[in-house]
């Protein structure tokens, strides 16, 4: 009886075996099928591809070693197909959502399988996808949803100055003058001298027309020191001889005639108009003068103003001071 039972037993260790043998020949077979699903579409269909060298990775997985090589393989080719999916979704001019999601699943393969090389691809692609759908949202005036795109985007790349100029825009639409400062601001600091210069020059005039703009409006409310807080912060990214004019105009009006002057000679410096466009700063300078008893400058000053818009007025402050 002993003898029997471990005949048995012995039958069955070894169809055990020979079954385990068989399950794992079919395995690999299965990983051998996937990985020529692969290899077969890797040219035509970058998607069926992907699916069957994923399906290699999964199945070699289970079988362990003797599958090693072709997961392998697998890996190596799978980082650079997302890739190329995400990229053909892009030239496809897809909408951004989808190159958004189809470049995240390349950077996730590329972070899984280690390809530092097809991350670094994607992430532009990501890029891409995040700007376009920030302008899509701005164009459509749907602002916060805009900025958080825009900050999606800079997670990935902080140094991506496009998205941080586009920033100041929307700062700017929504009248925010503190975010407006400080993203034109980090802006200006990440420029490079001589490489940007055209940048540069293109957001100092931003600022300047932003911040001179609300100075006026400021200074037309008669609120003078709020005036000047504004002007003085668009004084800050270069000279401008609007900006001169609105100086001198809150400084006479405050009776600081000496800063007047000051600035209404700053304006004139600056102006290369004919004496119609210098008429305005001509005029504030003949304020300032005739606040400061310059009663003969004041004059000259005047009838140099005597064009266009300021013409009565000058007219009118010669009277006022008895010009000859």
């Amino acid at each position: 009886m002993k003898i029997e039972r471990i005949k048995r037993i012995t039958v069955l260790m070894v169809f055990s075996v020979l079954l385990v043998t068989a399950v794992n020949g079919q395995d690999r077979n299965d990983v051998i099928r996937f990985y020529n699903e692969g290899a077969k579409t890797v040219q035509t269909d970058v998607k069926a591809a992907i699916s069957a060298f994923e399906n290699v990775i999964t199945v070699s997985d289970q079988v362990g070693e003797s599958a090693a090589d072709l997961r392998a393989k697998a890996v190596q080719v799978l980082p650079g197909l997302y890739f190329r999916d995400a990229y053909n979704i892009m030239n496809e001019k897809k909408p951004a959502p989808e190159i958004i999601q189809a470049a995240k699943k390349a950077v996730a393969a590329a972070e899984k399988y280690e390809s530092a090389s097809n991350k670094e691809k994607s992430e532009r692609i990501l890029i891409q996808g995040y700007n376009s759908m920030a302008v899509d949202f701005f164009s459509r005036s749907e602002f916060d949803n805009a900025l958080l795109t825009f900050d999606s985007l800079l997670l990935i790349s902080p140094d991506y100055l496009p998205a941080v100029y586009n920033k100041a825009l929307i700062y700017r639409n929504q009248n925010n003058s503190d975010a407006f400062e400080e993203t034109v601001d980090f802006y200006l600091g990440k420029l490079e001298a001589g490489k940007d210069d055209e940048r540069a020059k293109q957001a100092t005039a931003l600022a300047i027309e932003y911040f001179r703009a609300a100075g006026s409006q400021a200074n037309q409310a008669n609120d003078l020191d709020e005036a000047l807080v504004l002007l003085k912060k668009a004084e800050k990214y270069g000279e401008d001889k609007d900006l001169f004019y609105y100086f001198a105009d809150v400084y006479n009006k405050q009776e600081n005639f000496d800063n007047g002057a000051e600035y209404a000679l700053k304006g004139l410096e600056l102006e290369t108009g004919d004496a119609e466009a210098k008429a305005k700063f001509y005029f504030q300078l003949g304020m300032a003068q005739a606040g400061k008893k310059q009663i003969q400058e004041a004059c000259t000053s005047f009838k140099n103003s005597m064009y266009g818009a300021f013409a009565e007025a000058s007219k009118a402050q010669r009277t006022n001071i008895k010009c000859e």
